[in-house]
């Protein structure tokens, strides 16, 4: 066995480090290089646009801790992978220097997408923790914000606002918020509760440009002509996955990183061994639903994809013969609005049809989602001691019907 292999984890996130984590845990000893575009040390996300918009704070308060380990890891911070080779296996850095590398995980997850147009600094997304605490400096009541985008992100930020003594206006092409991952009913709920708190949604509208009044405010330009005037505007309209570095390598990157069942990234007809994706960047098919391939941006998912493309690295750079486990988990996910406390298990997007379970929509509520007859997701609204209830059922319902959201 070579006792000087390297890995390289390009993408000093969760995911990243969760992948560190396992190789350790499983018993690599050798070379581990991190790279990561920002400064910091790995930090968890969730809490920017709930914890820290709410009550404030600072990096100390997310950053993750890293489990012990008598191996060395070398840390590339403030480093961006701009080129990889799979052939040669070489990773090139935005500073010229190169690594070679036996094993490649990729772990760079996504960046927010931008709206066109101008706006000055008071564009602002949220994506990181230094957006995170300049935004919530702003938060000050009397401010006038206008978020683009219904989506998590964008009703988080929201509530915190509103909370703050903030005015909030959320534009949306959507017909209702979170519409695409909950469905028309409960993204109907979920509006009616925000504007009860006091958000005003312009919903089946698109942004149509931004400009800067005279008065150094940004006046937001709608497609009916609407003209809102925003002290700040946030845009939360999706994320595109940072994928440019593997360029040039046959790769499918429509997406982020086409993975196979085992992680893998995807090579024409078949899969590269040794180069593997994880957390908010991977594509990969999910065997407890026989759905095709897709990403999926919740926190839990960093992990789950860290430990089996940990496993299957392995595997790769050992040339074992034992077979892999195809990669299967439930999905889960959480969102802190103030007016709801939302926890979703499953897939709910898959889902043809939509019900309540049991509850009332309107206060506590579990919101069903099947395809073709099979429970493919649950949203609980409240009611947090039935969680454990619904995600065993979810499991042991898909367990028995593997394709039945194919």
């Amino acid at each position: 066995m070579n006792s000087n292999r390297t890995i390289a984890i390009v993408g000093a996130s969760l995911a990243g480090l969760r992948t560190l984590e396992a190789l350790r845990k499983q018993g690599f000893t050798e070379r581990i290089i991190m790279v990561g575009e920002e400064l910091h040390m790995p930090y968890t996300r969730p809490p920017l646009s709930k914890k820290l918009l709410n009550t404030g704070g600072e990096l100390t308060e997310v950053l993750l801790k890293t489990a012990e380990s008598e191996h060395d890891t070398e840390w590339r911070l403030g480093r961006r992978a701009v080129a990889c080779d799979l052939e040669t296996r070489t990773l090139t850095l935005d500073d010229a220097s190169t690594i070679e590398f036996d094993g490649l995980v990729a772990a760079t997850g996504v960046r927010s997408r931008r709206l066109p147009g101008d706006g000055g600094s008071s564009r602002m997304v949220l994506r990181t923790i230094d957006d995170s605490v300049a935004l919530s400096e702003r938060l000050v009541a009397g401010t006038r914000l206008v978020i683009a985008g219904a989506g998590f992100i964008g009703c988080e930020v929201a509530a915190a606002a509103i909370a703050r003594g903030c005015s909030v206006t959320i534009v949306a092409l959507d017909a209702a918020p979170m519409l695409m991952p909950l469905g028309a009913m409960l993204g109907q709920e979920l509006q009616r509760r925000h504007e009860a708190a006091g958000v005003t949604f312009y919903l089946r509208h698109g942004i149509d440009g931004m400009s800067t009044s005279a008065s150094g405010s940004t006046l937001v330009k709608l497609d009916d002509g609407t003209v809102l005037e925003a002290d700040i505007v946030v845009e939360a309209i999706g994320s595109i996955p940072n994928v440019d570095w593997l360029s040039d390598n046959d790769l499918d990157l429509r997406d982020g990183v086409l993975c196979d069942e085992y992680l893998r990234m995807v090579r024409g007809s078949g899969s590269v061994r040794g180069a593997l994706a994880v957390g908010d960047v991977a594509r990969f098919p999910n065997a407890l639903f026989g759905a095709p391939a897709r990403r999926v941006e919740h926190w839990q998912i960093a992990g789950d994809t860290a430990r089996a493309a940990a496993t299957t690295l392995l595997h790769d750079l050992d040339e074992r013969e034992a077979d892999l486990a195809e990669f299967a988990t439930l999905p889960t996910f959480w969102s802190d609005q103030k007016v709801v406390s939302i926890r979703a298990f499953g897939s709910p997007g898959l889902g043809d049809t939509a019900t309540v379970l049991e509850g009332d929509i309107t206060e506590q509520a579990a919101i069903g989602y099947h395809r073709e007859g099979t429970l493919v997701g649950v949203v609980l609204l409240g009611l947090a001691r039935r969680g454990g209830f619904y995600a065993a059922e979810l499991t042991r319902g898909l367990s028995s019907t593997p394709t039945a959201a194919a």
